[in-house]
């Protein structure tokens, strides 16, 4: 165990950063932190805090304020950090035998060569949160690699990174980071499909595709509800979910069916039409919200009957049947209350009709 403090001294909103850079063997080589050490014999958290502070910077803190508890856990070693900001200090700051000093806009923070896991606190820190408890466990190949986080006891959902094609980086980052940030991440798709008989409209008992009166076609929409953090009150695709990290695309889309639609489904249910990559920018609740997912698209062409579902409340108001050319037409004009790609939509399309 180890026991160090960390702090980011505050000045017109600028956060005073440590850009580690001088030492060669250092876990925090070329990374951007705080200031701050190890516990010495008989240091109170404070007395660490003032003391490093003034090693590193030469300044002496005037007021300062203990932000919450972080527990790393990396290399086989568990370390607690008593994390602080200070928004008071005097003196002249001199240089660090550690690496560069400098103040960083607060807004320019996040795009700095940062461990995963600070993104998390600095956010937090941005956030003007309350007092926290935050663990965090990296993996032990590859140090990079957040594998777990936890806030107050809760456990945060991490998603695998991926590259402008697509590909898994070997990094994570957590959720609302990805969205914050524009993170490409994976996500997957599930269209509940039924053929209608153009003539009558009335919903046929043949399984999507195998008719061969080329029928026309149904698709199941949610209601996105509406306390949602993005989209609330859109219409969105039957079931769609993120897929965590290190997890498969096929488990997640049963998983989510499950959870949202109350559907028991078997991987040879999902039949896979393609992949599509979707980006899009949206300001929601007053923040941004990007949305950068490559997703796998699924079909599930077996009865589905609305009032036999078990729509997971805190997620979906309601289901319903939309004419699937129609909805086309809708989404490509840009009407309203619909959170769904044209795009995705045609591939869906060109699936069915094969």
């Amino acid at each position: 165990m180890e026991f160090t403090t960390l702090c980011y001294l505050e000045r017109d909103d600028h956060y005073l950063m440590l850009h580690r850079t001088k030492k060669e063997h250092d876990f925090n080589k070329d990374m951007w932190i705080g200031v701050g050490g190890h516990f010495e014999e008989n240091e109170s958290p404070d007395d660490c805090l003032l003391r490093e502070v003034k090693e590193e910077t030469g300044l002496t803190l005037t007021s300062y304020k203990m932000r919450g508890i972080l527990t790393f856990v990396y290399r086989n070693i568990c370390e607690y950090v008593c994390l602080y900001t200070a928004d008071g200090f005097e003196g002249e700051m001199t240089s660090c035998n550690e690496g560069e000093l400098k103040w960083v806009p607060k807004d320019k923070l996040l795009t700095l060569n940062l461990f995963e896991g600070d993104l998390i606190f600095f956010k937090l820190l941005l956030e003007d949160a309350p007092f926290f408890s935050l663990k965090l466990t990296y993996d032990q190949v590859n140090e990079h690699r957040l594998i777990d986080a936890n806030l107050n006891g809760k456990k945060l959902e991490l998603f695998d990174i991926l590259d402008e094609n697509g590909v898994p980086t070997g990094l994570t980052r957590e959720r609302s980071l990805c969205h914050l940030l524009d993170t490409p991440h994976r996500t997957g798709h599930v269209w509940i499909v039924r053929p209608v008989d153009a003539k009558d409209g009335i919903a046929s008992d043949t399984q999507a595709g195998t008719s061969q009166n080329n029928p026309a076609y149904e698709l199941l929409l949610q209601k996105r509800s509406h306390d949602k953090d993005s989209f609330p009150d859109c219409y969105d695709i039957s079931s769609a979910g993120h897929v965590p990290a290190g997890s498969s695309v096929l488990d997640s889309a049963i998983r989510e069916l499950s959870e949202e639609l109350g559907i028991k489904a078997s991987p040879s249910d999902l039949i896979p039409i393609g992949t599509h990559e979707g980006n899009s920018h949206s300001i929601f609740y007053g923040k941004p919200f990007h949305n950068h997912e490559f997703s796998t698209l699924y079909l599930y062409t077996k009865p589905v009957q609305i009032n036999d579902l078990v729509l997971q409340e805190s997620e979906i108001q309601s289901a319903k049947w939309f004419d699937l050319n129609q909805l086309m037409e809708d989404v490509k004009n840009n009407a309203p209350g619909y959170c769904l790609y044209y795009d995705e939509l045609q591939i869906l399309k060109n699936a069915l009709e094969k």
